[in-house]
């Protein structure tokens, strides 16, 4: 298995400046693709990238 870096809601929340239930909102509704360890949320990082990503270029139009 290769070298993933897997992030929690929080962690996710501090680096888009937002409340952490606005974060599970995003995994909720499919923004954002995440999994449970146990009974705690993991989001690899490149999805948030990605998701970075996808909004933004919505903006530059």
């Amino acid at each position: 298995m290769h070298e993933a870096m897997y992030l929690t809601p929080e962690e996710v929340a501090k680096i888009l400046r937002v409340n952490v239930r606005t974060v599970h909102n995003f995994i909720k509704y499919g923004e954002l693709a995440a999994f449970k360890a146990g009974h705690q949320w993991r989001i690899p990082a490149s999805e948030v990238e990605a998701m970075i990503e996808r909004n933004s270029s919505k903006n530059k139009t």
